[in-house]
């Protein structure tokens, strides 16, 4: 994006002040801004978080693409602050999750659109899609996620760690599907294997799970072996459209966002017919209010076009209008977990940037992944999102 002279600079500074000035909710958190010359600004009342303006260029890609373009300016160099969470939480309370957002921006983000629409979670879509996000390599992974569980979804908090918060979560995924010895358990995305080796150990179940991540694949398969399970638990690589046979219990944490919305009926039509009869599905997914979902699905933010392509949060209303083959018995909120589960990467993240360096990772991936983390972190501890445990029963 080209510098702006500095009258235009200046003009649309004033342009995107005065707008923010008159969307910012009373109430709200209060935001100081440092202007690239050094004058400061203040959105709200009381207590402010800071942010510091690097260069105008940031108000010109908020005026044309709102929140996908505050996120670009970030991983840019354009803003910064030493409090990223506190600065998103006051834009999400003051202006709403899309409270920048005109005809302009809408027109400005019709390309990612498109990419995003080309995206779709075809089978060979579906592994481009988790290639780009889950196979950065084992060991970026290793660098934030709890090395007991690798588990990269919502822990339930309170708990005395990252890894505790994390069984807590297998646990009562187990205690929703009743599992015993004589179940046959399959997972639908299995991550690093956290929930196969936890089910098996603990319950003593058969688990098939499955994954499209080459990556994940091979570490899932080292960690059976290495825990002794490997006559119980079998990780293969393929998609959930390819499955055959007959399941007692399934089990999918986090997995459905990646399905699409256009998927939604296939899979649980899926699952259906895999369970056998009486059996139980235990789904864990992020969710959308369903007063959002509507226009959130016709459109494409910043998280999905840089950090997870193809997917989309379904809502609590989707996906019962999605699986009419099954009763949803029981459903749980987690999501004030997600927030503390998120610090806790985000920390450990931050702590290991010299060792995400020496992986060969730039800096724009860096800030990309700061601000990932920080957002994420923020939209769950003001409920702009949600976490659910459904229990569906054949």
């Amino acid at each position: 994006m080209p510098r702006l002279v500095p009258p235009a600079g200046a003009l649309l500074r004033r342009a995107a002040i005065a707008r923010l000035r008159a969307t910012w909710r009373t109430g709200a958190p209060a935001l100081e801004l440092e202007l690239p010359d050094g004058e400061r600004v203040r959105l709200g009342h009381g207590p402010a978080v800071r942010a510091r303006i690097h260069d105008d260029r940031l108000f010109l890609r908020l005026v044309l693409r709102g929140e996908m373009g505050a996120g670009e300016a970030f991983v840019a160099g354009d803003w910064s602050s030493d409090d990223v969470v506190g600065v998103i939480r006051a834009f999400l309370r003051a202006t709403g999750a899309r409270g920048f957002e005109s005809p302009l921006t809408r027109i400005a983000q019709l390309s990612a659109l498109a990419r995003h629409r080309r995206a779709a979670n075809t089978r060979t879509g579906s592994e481009r899609n988790v290639h780009a996000h889950y196979d950065l390599g084992n060991d970026f992974y290793r660098l934030f996620l709890d090395p007991e569980t690798m588990a990269y979804s919502s822990a339930i908090y309170p708990a005395s760690s990252l890894a505790d918060a994390q069984r807590r979560k297998f646990e009562r995924l187990c205690e929703q599907l009743q599992l015993s010895p004589r179940d046959h358990l399959l997972e639908i995305g299995c991550g690093w294997g956290g929930m196969a080796i936890h089910a098996a150990r603990t319950r003593g179940c058969r688990v098939t799970a499955i994954t499209v991540s080459r990556e994940q694949h091979a570490l899932a398969s080292a960690r059976v072996a290495e825990a002794g399970l490997a006559d119980r638990v079998t990780v293969e690589y393929r998609d959930y459209r390819d499955l055959t046979g007959t399941f007692d219990k399934i089990v999918s944490i986090e997995m459905l966002e990646a399905v699409g919305y256009e998927f939604l009926p296939d899979y649980f039509a899926r699952c259906a017919r895999a369970l056998a009869p009486g059996g139980r599905l235990a789904i864990q997914t992020i969710t959308m209010p369903d007063e959002r979902f509507d226009a959130y699905r016709r459109r494409v933010d910043w998280m999905q076009t840089y950090i997870f392509p193809g997917t989309l949060i379904p809502s609590l209303g989707a996906i019962r209008a999605a699986s009419p083959q099954l009763e949803l018995e029981d459903v749980y909120d987690i999501g004030p977990s997600y927030a503390p589960t998120l610090a806790a990467w985000r920390e450990r993240f931050v702590a290991q940037l010299p060792a995400v360096r020496r992986l060969g990772f730039d800096e724009p991936f860096i800030r990309t992944w700061l601000l990932y983390l920080a957002f994420s972190e923020a939209a769950f501890a003001e409920r702009t999102l949600g976490d659910h445990q459904l229990l569906f029963v054949r």
